[in-house]
Parts: C-alpha cells; sequence; structure tokens
C-alpha cells in the first residue's frame, strides 16, 4: 500500500487537531450511554468560539496572501536582474572573445600594430595582458552577479511556494471550521422552540396581542428566536398601529437590514437572505404565515414577485417581513 503524501499528512493532522481544539468527540455513543444533547446555551458558546476562530483564519489567510505576492514580486524582480546579468554576461564574454581573437592573430603575426599600442613605451604583448585581465576580470564579476541572482530567483520560487502551502493549509483549516458551523447551526435549529397554540392536525389557535409590545405569543416567540439565531444589525419592528396587515394585529415583525430606507449593503443582503430562508424553512415549528423580503413573496411554496410599491421600504428591500398565523 502507498505511503501517504506529506501535504496529506499534514492536512488530516490539522484537521484532527482542529476538531480536538474545538471540543467536538467524533466517537459514536454506545447504547444506553449516548452522550446528553447539548443545550442551546452550550451550542450558542461554542458558535461564538468557532466564528471568532474562522476571522481569525481568514486574518490569517489573507496575511498569508500579501506574503505571497511580496514574495511574487521579488521573484519577478530576481528574474529581471538576472536577465539583465545574463545579457551583460554575453556582452563581456564575445568581448573577450575578440581580444582571444586578437591574441591568436597578433601570435601568427597578423595583428595590426595600431591595435598593439595605447601609445609610449608599452609593447603590443604588454597591452594585450593589460586587456585579457581586465576582461577576466569583467567578466568573472558578472558571472558572480549572474550566480547571485539565480540565487535569488530560486529562494524566491521556494518562498512562494512555502507561502502558497501555507495559505492552502489555513484556508482547509477555516473550511473544517465552518463546517463545524453548520453542524452547530443545524443543532440549533433543531431546538427552535415551537410556538404555542399549535393544535394536533398542525392548525393554529388564533391568538391575540398581549404584554407591553402589543403582540402575540407566536410573534414574540418567533422575534426572539431571530434574534437569538442571528447578528441583527438594525432595528426590528413589530406593533403599528398606522398600517394595514398583521401589524396592527401583532403578528408581524420587520427585521431592518438598513437605515433611513437605504439600500442595504451586500453583507445585509446576505443576511436578510439568511432570514428569510430560516424562517420559510422552520415555518410549521413557529407558525409563519407568509415572508415578504426584495419585492417578493413566500407562503411556503416558493418565491413569487409582487407589484410595486414605490419605493425601497414598501418593496421590502431594506427590511424582511414576517406574518405569523
Amino acid at each position: 500500500m502507498a505511503a501517504a503524501s506529506p501535504t496529506f499528512r499534514r492536512h488530516a493532522v490539522v484537521s484532527a487537531c482542529l476538531v480536538s481544539a474545538l471540543g467536538f468527540t467524533l466517537t459514536l455513543p454506545t447504547a444506553g450511554s449516548a452522550a446528553p444533547k447539548p443545550t442551546e446555551a452550550e451550542l450558542r458558546k461554542e458558535l461564538a468560539g468557532l466564528n471568532k476562530k474562522v476571522d481569525a483564519l481568514i486574518e490569517e489567510y489573507a496575511a498569508k496572501r500579501e506574503s505571497l505576492k511580496k514574495a511574487q514580486k521579488a521573484e519577478d524582480v530576481a528574474k529581471a536582474n538576472l536577465r539583465k546579468a545574463e545579457k551583460t554576461y554575453d556582452e563581456a564574454k564575445s568581448e573577450v572573445d575578440s581580444i582571444v581573437q586578437l591574441s591568436y592573430q597578433s601570435n601568427s603575426g597578423g595583428l595590426p600594430s595600431a591595435l598593439l599600442f595605447s601609445g609610449g613605451d608599452m609593447s603590443g604583448a604588454a597591452v594585450m595582458e593589460q586587456l585579457t585581465a581586465q576582461q577576466s576580470a569583467y567578466l568573472e564579476g558578472f558571472a558572480q552577479s549572474r550566480k547571485r541572482r539565480e540565487q535569488a530567483a530560486t529562494r524566491a520560487a521556494e518562498l512562494i511556494e512555502e507561502i502558497r502551502e501555507e495559505a492552502d493549509e489555513v484556508e482547509d483549516r477555516r473550511r473544517d471550521a465552518e463546517e463545524l458551523i453548520k453542524d452547530i447551526k443545524k443543532k440549533l435549529d433543531q431546538l427552535v422552540p415551537l410556538g404555542s397554540g399549535r393544535r394536533s392536525d398542525g392548525s393554529w389557535v388564533p391568538q391575540l396581542p398581549n404584554g407591553v409590545d402589543n403582540i402575540t405569543d407566536r410573534t414574540r416567540n418567533m422575534r426572539e428566536t431571530i434574534k437569538r439565531r442571528f447578528d441583527l444589525t438594525h432595528v426590528v419592528g413589530c406593533y403599528r398601529y398606522d398600517t394595514f396587515g398583521e401589524h396592527p394585529l401583532g403578528r408581524a415583525c420587520d427585521f431592518m437590514m438598513s437605515s433611513g430606507g437605504a439600500m442595504p449593503s451586500a453583507t445585509g443582503v446576505r443576511l436578510g437572505d439568511e432570514i428569510a430562508a430560516w424562517a420559510i424553512k422552520n415555518r410549521n415549528k413557529l407558525g409563519v404565515k407568509y415572508v415578504i423580503w426584495r419585492q417578493r413573496i413566500n407562503h411556503g411554496s416558493g418565491w413569487r414577485f409582487m407589484s410595486d410599491r414605490g419605493g425601497v421600504t414598501a418593496n421590502h428591500y431594506d427590511h424582511v417581513h414576517i406574518s405569523m398565523l
């Protein structure tokens, strides 16, 4: 059987350590000794820790990506310098080759005397020796420069590969943590408290608003459950007497995704999408009648577009509206 690759072993160890560090037990309970189900408070505590873990991993991943860019830039510079050194090397080599050729012609008696004298007392042989020595030193210097540039390029390429592997590892750990977050959210959804007044046949007993907030028990349960389940960023409005529909009856809430009638940010839209989908998914537990979001309405059988009411708020682009039975 073939041995596992180092990368595979490293990822396996990272995943195992992450799961262990987050306190998850992956072994199946034996009959009669099943571990008690975690409470909502325990799950929320784990969820908060995991969200912090993911945030830290995202920052670490971003830092690795920034280091990767710097390493790639260093590699580009090293390669450019290497090309310059190679060009200079070729030019120096050409000059030395010319000197060698002149030297050969001189020994054969064919070198013009004008090329062998710089004037004065120096003989042609002395001039040739000096030129050859200078060019040899020149060539040697650029050969060393070329070697250094090759080493720099090699090191930059190695660094890029190291950083890329580290970034991939961080990304794997982030995905593992997000999978655990999904698992916790599923467990939290299993703990969604049932709305009051549900009959055995699945229908709901009519309710009147009560309490200082003037909403029904089912509406209050839905509102508080969503406030616990999601990190809401804006206000939640329920009872309103100056409108129509379920708000005056205490059977509807608006979960704002922005303020001042402005279109929500991309983050706000994602949050609204999540709340709307969650409410539809849990409609039978909570007693949801319908959900309106982004000029669409869903009674539980799919989204359909609504007529244009003339504005961001009127068309429910800045808030999720949830009506209760």
